[in-house]
């Protein structure tokens, strides 16, 4: 307990203030509670908190672009806005920490002992305040993580390593990071390890002479010259031949290097961002990444999740897609609820690169203004996307799965066993019997039972085998 400490707590939602409140009655000596603006600028007039925990939105304003406070009072906000843009002006106010709502208690305790512990140290709070999201979109817990990576990435200059799945956004991440650091007035420049001949890749990041080598007909800048005072965004820096990472590694420990062909000292003044699908550990494990590069490059690294880890943004992410497809002349598009489902059960082994481009399609094949389950499925067939369509078994598997868990949170009488196989029984005969004609010995010799059986249990599950 950290006795005499005062922290001041701006909620305006009483159930919430109150679980606070009861959380962290034995963390300090006084623990005020306001519910707006004005009532906690009136209690600042008066009192200097030790520690200050904030909502965003309150009923007379924003809760971070009006907070007064000492420069060195820790700030920890909560929010329900869960975006970016919230977590990069969290730290744009110098807050000591970020907590997307619903938070964990454990977690909001701990980060309220840690932050009464020490005083934040004064900083320059010229952090930039997007105007968007960077084309980040979600707000699934793992991506929460993300945003808050980011901005505290927004006051320094580090090393950022992105690692994730191919498609799941690792250069958006990269330009968000950019957009909201120290070095935003400067130029991004990106290149692909996995794109560039071996070869050429030393001429490709650090620029040559003319008369180099052959074909070299005139001075070339490379991409360290041509991102300086911004960010150089190296993607797939997995696949960089280990020759070239030996220069990579000297330059990122001098902050010099120079040109193919040229003696003359360059500085090297960009932040690196670099990224990769790879799993890099096994490739340093493998002697085909040098361990010494890896630990100049992973200061900070970011993880993102695949697509189908954070299935609860799908929807969101379907929305910006026709968006920026409206916005490029593509047609309007809704999703019918099944066909939303659909997309939400799926894989999406492509992740959301995958689902961008499938969204897109849709908006320019589909005949209606209302996309459908038969739409979605044919597109993704026909485009060989993920191997096609998702396997039947595996969407079964998962619709029993979201259905079991829907029933398990009802107050029922245990029967959903029964529930279940009469839904499916009624289903697969349904579709046996239209195949075959209502042809029962047929059907029944598809299905691998009896006649009787089939018969007996047609009749329980009131289908007629002539209109099923």
């Amino acid at each position: 307990m950290s006795q005499g400490k005062t922290i001041l707590l701006v909620e305006d939602d009483p159930a919430i203030a109150m679980i606070i409140r009861e959380t962290l009655v034995g963390e300090c000596g006084q623990l005020a509670s306001v519910a707006s603006i004005a009532e906690r600028n009136a209690w600042l007039a008066d009192n200097r908190p030790d520690l200050v925990i904030t909502d965003v939105v309150l009923p007379d304003g924003d809760g971070i672009d009006s907070l007064q406070i000492d420069a060195g009072t820790p700030v920890i906000v909560l929010s329900a806005q869960n975006t970016l843009d919230t977590a990069v002006r969290a730290t744009g106010i110098g807050s000591y920490d970020y907590l997307p709502k619903p938070f964990d208690l454990d977690e909001l305790t701990a980060s309220v002992r840690a932050a009464l512990q020490r005083k934040v140290e004064p900083t320059a709070r010229d952090v930039a305040v997007p105007a968007d999201s960077h084309g980040l979109v979600g707000r699934a817990p793992a991506m929460q993580a993300v945003y808050r990576t980011i901005a505290r990435l927004a006051s320094n200059d580090l090393a950022v390593l992105i690692l994730g799945e191919s498609g799941t956004g690792k250069e958006v991440v990269a330009r968000a990071i950019h957009a909201t650091g120290l070095r935003r007035a400067g130029p991004f420049v990106a290149i692909n390890m996995a794109a560039i001949p071996r070869e050429l890749i030393e001429a490709e990041l650090f620029g040559h002479e003319k008369g180099a080598f052959t074909g070299a007909h005139s001075r070339n800048a490379g991409r360290f010259e041509q991102a300086a005072g911004g960010t150089l965004f190296l993607d797939e820096i997995g696949d960089m031949p280990l020759e070239a990472q030996t220069r990579l590694l000297r330059v990122l420990q001098s902050n010099e290097y120079s040109t193919v062909g040229g003696s003359q000292a360059l500085r090297a003044d960009v932040r690196v961002i670099a990224a990769t699908h790879r799993d890099m550990r096994t490739l340093v494990a493998d002697g085909r990444f040098r361990e010494d590069l890896f630990y100049r490059l992973n200061v900070i690294p970011v993880t993102l999740p695949p697509l189908r880890d954070r299935r609860s943004d799908i929807a969101a992410l379907v929305r910006h897609f026709v968006e920026a497809g409206r916005g490029s002349g593509l047609p309007d598009r809704q999703f019918a609820p099944a066909a939303m489902q659909w997309l939400e059960r799926y894989d999406w082994p492509g992740n959301v690169r995958e689902l961008g481009n499938v969204v897109q399609r849709l908006a320019v094949l589909s005949r209606d203004v209302t996309v459908t389950v038969r739409d979605v499925e044919a597109v993704l067939h026909e485009s060989g996307e993920g191997g096609g369509a998702i396997e039947p078994a595996a969407l079964i598997g998962r619709a029993v799965d979201d259905w079991a868990r829907e029933k398990m949170a009802e107050a029922g009488d245990g029967d959903i066993h029964e529930q279940l196989e009469a839904i499916v029984e009624a289903a697969l005969f349904r579709r046996v019997l239209r195949d075959v004609r209502g042809n029962q010995l047929e059907a029944a010799r598809r299905l691998g039972i009896n006649r009787n059986t089939l018969r007996k249990r047609l009749g329980q599950l009131d289908i007629d085998p002539a209109h099923p």
